[in-house]
């Protein structure tokens, strides 16, 4: 592959809700541009950027993929990214190392809520953007509609560059709202023709609105306007150039990817109007202070770039996708990581097509390659000369909202699962590993159902370790409301030295989460040297409840009486009469369950807060707050609501509001549980017995 100018380099991330057509567009691409020779299918398993074995089953991305495209002396690094919600972490990804967005949408749905969040990602990280309506040959497509939805969601920088031709309901063409020129489509291939008659009147508005946007980008121009004098081609070119830069204009294309159509012309739109990574600002900070810095972008740099990506392989081992800001990534080279403190040892690096390697010398500034076999970097690292001692801003992931605990179908396996899943973390650090030493369970935390399913999947078809899904155990408590003093006796005797203890212990609500022993013993009936034993007793026993067998918390026990032997009695027998006394005095000291709590934060739209109240009323939940949030566009509830009404929270929040609801969740107390709750717990606990 020829080594291109940063000028001549275009890095666009493809984003869009679940199945608009990204990867099909970006097939349909990579044919115009001949570095395929026929057009893959999702349906068929055989496109370029959808390659892994988990997303060839379930025909949609699960990970980001770089396409390259050569186009009229230029290079597109054409970044397909994910358009389900429970693989944001790869649209973070890719966004990252992008310098402008390509959004796609069907003309037949319209604005979706991943058209939504896209766009607002696109904003988050300041990146210019382009609309392409996708499947507009469809019967059912409304182009007119979807423009105006976009204008509603978007603002009044959606700015049409094209207009499709119709006959009757078929798609028969568009016009070039830019040149005034119109093409005419058979099959794929396209034919120059004149403005249809009635065209002309659909499109001028829309190229005024084009005009204003030109005029509004500089002062000469906007004089030029109201002059009523006609701007030239390269006038509109360059003014539309910065329009798009600034994030004034959203230039709209429109076509079919599946069908090849328009595509040519988004193509040469991408070139023309996005800008290249020279004319976008990197703000670095310094690696000891933190001081921000901006980057100057240019070959003559030192070195400079991030790792946006990780992808593990079982057979390849681990592959660093990164952004080159300044500089060059050389093979067979050292750089430096700030983020971990230590050189990296560079081999050789490559372009990337799909899952094809491209050979390469060096990657150079505004370009994008990949490494394998990194020591220390991980997602998001920054990679540069020892002396630079920068730090390029990392990718921020959303943390984990749903959890499941995880177990091995064959015994022994445990080991196998923890290591297959550490390596799955290297290139998904959207999900976490956690293990519960109280219930024993290890649990697996994710961005929804679907995402924990891949990974389980991935689990099995990367490191052949079969495991299965549970819901995670609820941390219960117990403890008790009365008070009850009790005796415990252990007696026994069998040749020899027997043993003996004998205590007398009230048990009443404590207040503290630990247990408080006392001791009021008087004249000596249980010798001092026997206290930290019956103690002892007491703190084991409190690991299991007499209810449910759940620990016990707010207790307080206090030594009153008892007996001992001169010879029989030990450490171990006042231990055990600690114990047996423990449990009586639990079961007469009126014991109840108490189940952990959690603080809520719901940020949804307005139109569905009174459906969102309603669910969480329904999960015996307790309303403490609403009103309008820092989040654009939501407002906010909040509630504390009992933990084991929470396991699906994340899936039902995401059906209830469409996709567009976020929420927190996080454990703040204990209290008692109804009592309804309490039985089904106890007898639950009983059944495994």
């Amino acid at each position: 592959m020829k080594t291109y100018s940063m000028d001549a380099i275009r890095n666009i991330a493809v984003m869009g809700h679940g199945k608009c057509g990204k990867t099909t567009l970006t097939e349909a691409m990579l044919f115009n541009a001949k570095m395929t020779d026929r057009m893959g299918k999702v349906a068929d398993g055989n496109t370029v950027t959808d390659y892994d074995g988990e997303e060839i089953k379930r025909q949609f991305s699960i990970s980001t993929a770089l396409a390259t495209v050569e186009w009229k002396d230029m290079k597109y690094n054409m970044i397909d990214t994910p358009g389900f919600f429970d693989f944001v972490g790869d649209v973070k990804e890719g966004i990252r190392a992008a310098d402008s967005a390509l959004i796609v949408l069907s003309g037949r749905s319209g604005v979706s809520v991943g058209t939504e969040n896209v766009f607002r990602y696109a904003k988050q990280r300041g990146v210019p953007i382009m609309f392409f309506v996708n499947k507009i040959d469809d019967d059912r497509a409304d182009y007119q509609k979807t423009l105006e939805e976009m204008k509603e969601k978007f603002g009044k920088s959606v700015t049409p560059f094209v207009y499709p031709i119709r006959e009757g309901d078929e798609f028969k063409g568009f016009v070039d709202i830019v040149d005034m020129t119109a093409r005419r489509y058979e099959g794929q291939d396209r034919v120059d023709i004149p403005v249809p008659d009635g065209m002309a009147e659909i499109v001028a508005p829309l190229r005024e609105m084009i005009m204003e946007a030109v005029a509004e980008t500089d002062e000469a121009l906007m004089v030029k306007y109201f002059n009523g004098e006609e701007f030239t081609f390269d006038e509109i070119k360059q003014a539309i150039r910065k329009g798009v830069k600034d994030g004034v204009i959203y230039p709209v294309y429109c076509g079919s990817g599946q069908d090849n159509i328009g595509v040519r012309s988004l193509m040469d739109g991408m070139g023309k109007y996005l800008p290249a990574p020279s004319e976008i600002e990197e703000i670095a900070r310094v690696a000891d202070t933190g001081e921000p810095v901006e980057l100057v972008q240019s070959e003559t740099e030192t070195t400079a770039a991030v790792v946006f990506k990780t992808i593990a392989d079982p057979y390849v081992g681990k592959m660093s996708l990164f952004r080159v800001y300044s500089g060059e990534v050389k093979g067979d080279s050292t750089l430096y990581n700030p983020n971990k403190d230590v050189n990296e040892k560079i081999g050789k690096v490559f372009n990337l097509c799909g899952k094809k390697q491209l050979d390469a010398k060096s990657i150079k500034a505004g370009d994008i390659g990949a490494v394998a076999k990194l020591e220390s970097t991980k997602t998001g690292d920054t990679l540069c000369e020892k002396g630079k001692n920068i730090i390029l801003t990392g990718i921020e992931f959303p943390q984990p909202v749903l959890s499941m605990a995880i177990k091995p179908q064959t015994k022994g396996d445990e080991e196998k699962i923890i290591s297959g899943l550490n390596k799955l973390m290297e290139e998904d650090p959207t999900f976490t590993i956690t293990n519960n030493t109280e219930t024993k369970q290890t649990l697996i935390n994710g961005q929804g159902e679907q995402h924990i399913d891949v990974i389980i999947s991935k689990l099995k078809s990367k490191y052949g370790v079969g495991a299965v899904l549970e819901d995670p155990i609820v941390p219960y408590r117990e403890t008790i409301k009365g008070k009850a003093t009790v005796e415990g006796k252990h007696k026994k005797q069998s040749g020899g030295h027997g043993q003996y203890g004998h205590v007398k212990i009230e048990f009443e609500p404590g207040v503290s989460e630990d247990m408080i022993f006392e001791e009021k013993v008087f004249g000596g009936s249980v010798p001092k040297n026997y206290f930290p034993a019956v103690e002892k007793g007491l703190r084991d026993s409190c690991q299991k409840g007499v209810l449910a067998g759940y620990p016990v918390v707010n207790l307080k026990a206090t030594l009153i009486d008892g007996s001992y032997h001169p010879v029989d009695s030990s450490e171990m027998a006042f231990k055990t009469a600690a114990a047996i006394a423990y449990k009586e005095g639990l079961k007469q000291a009126n014991p109840v369950l108490l189940e952990p709590i959690g603080y809520l934060k719901v940020y949804i739209p307005e139109n569905i807060m009174g459906d969102i109240i309603g669910d969480i009323n329904k999960r015996r939940g307790q309303i403490m707050g609403m009103g309008e949030s820092d989040k654009e566009g939501l407002n906010m509830v909040e509630a504390e609501v009992p933990m084991s009404e929470m396991f699906r929270y994340a899936t039902d929040l995401r059906s209830m509001s469409q996709g567009r609801g976020m929420f927190s969740f996080e454990f703040t107390r204990y209290e008692q549980a109804p009592s309804n709750v309490a039985e089904k717990v106890i007898q639950s606990s009983k059944n495994k017995e």
